[in-house]
């Protein structure tokens, strides 16, 4: 069973991001402040989830949460600045979106550019730990994954109405037989 917070009487947000590892596509994070002592028996670790179920809990965290957000960061500035960095400025976007102030962070994994004034605990696979983290993971990865399905029908080669973007065997034969498209992060080894 997930918990419900790190530290008790305290306005937390659970911040993760999806998209890391991929060769197209933005870096998307999300941040989630839900109710005190929230609880629900199938929230976990998005990629422990079905897409179905993650999809009937993207509408539940919506409604429930006291305070939530998406942001992302495009294939252009994660060549520009590297993927970690991007990462991080994702999260900090999605704090900076939220209706209501944390007053600390639950960040999935083990490290993190601190949000100014706020204070934040890195959590390595908080998502499996910790409810806010999983709510951010869900959120995230239903946005991105939606995202990348949406492009897949203007560049049908890349199957990433499948893949999402990562680096799988049908993908990087596209990219040698059609080559990059505008979405590609030109910085990552696209082709092996």
């Amino acid at each position: 069973m997930l918990r419900s917070y790190y530290n008790q009487h305290t306005i937390e947000a659970g911040l993760d991001e999806v998209g890391r590892g991929c060769l197209a596509g933005p870096v998307v994070a999300a941040a989630v402040i839900l109710p005190a002592d929230y609880t629900h028996p199938l929230l976990n670790d998005s990629k422990q989830l079905t897409k179905a179920q993650r999809e009937i809990l993207q509408k539940e965290i919506v409604a429930d949460a006291v305070a939530w957000a998406v942001a992302e960061v495009c294939n252009v500035q994660i060549d520009e600045i590297n993927i970690l960095k991007a990462s991080f400025l994702a999260m900090h976007r999605a704090v900076d979106q939220l209706k209501v102030r944390p007053e600390h962070l639950l960040v999935d994994g083990n490290r993190f550019v601190p949000y100014p004034m706020v204070p934040h605990t890195c959590i390595v696979k908080g998502d499996a730990h910790y409810l806010s983290i999983a709510a951010a993971s869900v959120l995230a990865k239903t946005y991105r994954d939606d995202l990348m399905e949406r492009l897949a029908v203007e560049f049908p080669y890349y199957g990433w109405e499948h893949n999402v973007g990562y680096p799988t065997p049908h993908h990087r034969r596209a990219i040698q037989e059609h080559g990059p498209c505008p979405f590609h992060r030109m910085s990552f080894r696209l082709v092996r």
